[in-house]
């Protein structure tokens, strides 16, 4: 889920930090030193140990301690000094995703949760956080096959029965069948070239598959990680854009000797390892920027993938592989 997505649109309670939210959390005063803090601690029962939170006054939050470094300080340590630099922290509003992200990239075993004042709430703990994590996994992989609905039964698609399985996989369906409309297009303007050398047709299946598995690879990795990356787009795709040649040319390395003894024709080896080549980086591009671009737009970039980003590689890889063979072959 991107994170426009997540300003824009309205979540329900469930899907937001006050559902994991939980308040029997260790709390101290920044003066308060490292052993009266632990002695404090004992005997006494709570919902969330992972981390101490620090507080003013007023209950807002200073910070956080860990509890590994609270047991590694001094006992006369103020625990003010031993505050995790730069900790985040969420508002009870928060989406889920959100937090659990948050919780990665700094390596938080819990995040705080704290009022539009600043006041502590208490935290989202580290079993709340992995069945965040798990449920937003599976929800991205069923978008990623094209079951579109965010309900109950399209997160349990096994059981549901067969009239909503359609329902909830039949419109990106619908696309891809559009995308095979147009690929018999382009393959009917080849005619004559395909009639010229039935073997040029023989290819077409393996190309369409390597493109879309290696297409496939860039979209799982990029519906997750446009998440939890920070990184530039242009280092993004360049960083694919490289992968995917590489794996292009060792695919056409592979292929080229084995077209040209069991068929006698140099020229189709060559177009044929051309264009796994160039099909391998436009695959890995359209794998990332889809998803980028359905994220700008405010849409779950998951729905970039599947059906969708499956045709728009299919077209492509036909039109590179025919224009190669146009060239090189005829």
């Amino acid at each position: 889920m991107s994170a426009q997505r997540r300003r824009q649109a309205p979540h329900s309670h469930s899907e937001t930090a006050a559902h994991y939210l939980v308040g029997g959390v260790p709390r101290a005063r920044p003066e308060q030193t490292a052993g009266e803090v632990l002695d404090a601690l004992r005997g006494r029962s709570y919902d969330c140990v992972a981390m101490v939170c620090v507080l003013d006054p007023e209950d807002r939050l200073l910070g956080v301690v860990p509890m590994a470094a609270l047991l590694a300080a001094r006992d006369d340590q103020p625990v003010g000094e031993a505050l995790l630099p730069d900790c985040p922290r969420v508002h009870p509003d928060e989406d889920q995703e959100h937090v659990a992200t948050l919780a990665l990239h700094h390596g938080l075993e819990a995040v705080p949760v704290v009022d539009h004042g600043e006041r502590l709430l208490g935290m989202v703990p580290t079993e709340a956080l992995l069945r965040i994590l798990r449920h937003e996994h599976v929800e991205d992989i069923h978008r990623m096959v094209g079951i579109g609905r965010e309900t109950q039964q399209a997160r349990q698609a096994l059981q549901a029965p067969p009239l909503r399985r359609v329902r909830h996989r039949l419109p990106w369906l619908l696309v891809g069948l559009a995308g095979s409309v147009v690929a018999t297009f382009i393959m009917s303007r080849f005619e004559q070239t395909l009639a010229a050398n039935m073997a040029i047709s023989f290819f077409v299946p393996g190309l369409v598959y390597l493109a879309d598995a290696i297409g496939t690879q860039s979209e799982a990795i990029a519906v997750r990680g446009l998440s939890l990356n920070h990184a530039r787009l242009v280092q993004l795709v360049g960083g694919e854009l490289r992968t995917g040649l590489f794996i292009g040319s060792l695919l056409g390395a592979i292929t080229f000797p084995c077209v040209w003894l069991t068929f006698g024709n140099p020229r189709l080896a060559l177009a044929v390892a051309v264009a796994l080549f160039a099909a391998g980086g436009v695959a890995t591009t359209v794998g990332l920027l889809l998803p980028w671009l359905l994220q700008r737009l405010g849409t779950d970039p998951a729905y970039g993938s599947g059906p969708l980003a499956t045709v728009i590689q299919d077209v492509l890889s036909l039109l590179i592989y025919f224009g190669v063979v146009s060239v090189l072959v005829l």
